[in-house]
């Protein structure tokens, strides 16, 4: 199982950590020891399983296919205005993305990277109305010389701390790694209004595998 590079700094931490615990209850309470261990191994694993990065290699590129740029499940397709960058009418797809889904953000198109920019912000509930304009966020815009869609990364009640690498006028290729949303939250999506989209509500959808829409 191949490891995000985010998570290398907490497991190292983390298996210190629960190192010295263990340490300190072989001294103290000996008697203890074995749950405590089996304890601190279920800990571990959940924490490495946030961190898990699976290969995915996109099957068909193309860059009329907007792929899922993150795991989970669809919980929002709906027409509304883009208040941010476009200022207008669009489709909007949203990915909530549970704490025992890959975490891992993925391009969803290949182009130019048109517009990026951090909000610092709330952590309200990945699912709340308002998550999507009052909670920490980054919005990404990528054209791919017909086209622009606009992707929010949004944090949530566990998502403490978002990370995308992408920087204005970079070229990325459809399905590398975008970023990456540390214990879950949403993906928000804005596509043109003629978008033919693929999904529907509570479909699961994984990065890289899922076609959401055509452009």
């Amino acid at each position: 199982m191949r490891i995000h590079k985010e998570g290398y700094k907490i497991l190292i931490i983390l298996s210190i950590l629960l190192v010295v615990v263990n340490a300190l209850t072989f001294w103290v309470f000996p008697q203890s020891l074995v749950y405590i261990s089996i304890a601190s191994l279920l800990i571990f694993l959940l924490v490495l399983q946030f961190f898990r990065n699976p290969v995915r290699e996109i099957i068909i590129a193309n860059d009329n296919l907007v792929y899922a740029p993150a795991d989970g499940k669809i919980v929002a397709i709906e027409k509304t205005t883009e208040s941010e960058y476009f200022k207008d009418q669009r489709i909007q797809v949203s990915i909530f993305m549970s704490p025992t889904n890959v975490h891992v953000n993925r391009n969803p198109i290949s182009g130019k990277v048109n517009y990026f920019k951090y909000h610092p912000g709330k952590y309200l509930v990945a699912w709340h109305p308002k998550s999507s304009t009052e909670n920490e966020r980054t919005t990404v815009v990528i054209d791919n010389g017909e086209e622009e869609i606009l992707l929010r990364q949004i944090a949530g009640a566990l998502a403490k701390r978002i990370v995308n690498y992408l920087e204005i006028g970079e070229e990325v290729e459809q399905g590398s790694d975008m970023g990456f949303i540390k214990f879950g939250s949403r993906v928000d999506l804005y596509l043109p209004v003629n978008a033919n989209i693929k999904v529907e509500i509570g479909q699961k959808v994984k990065g890289n595998k899922t076609v959401l829409a055509e452009i």
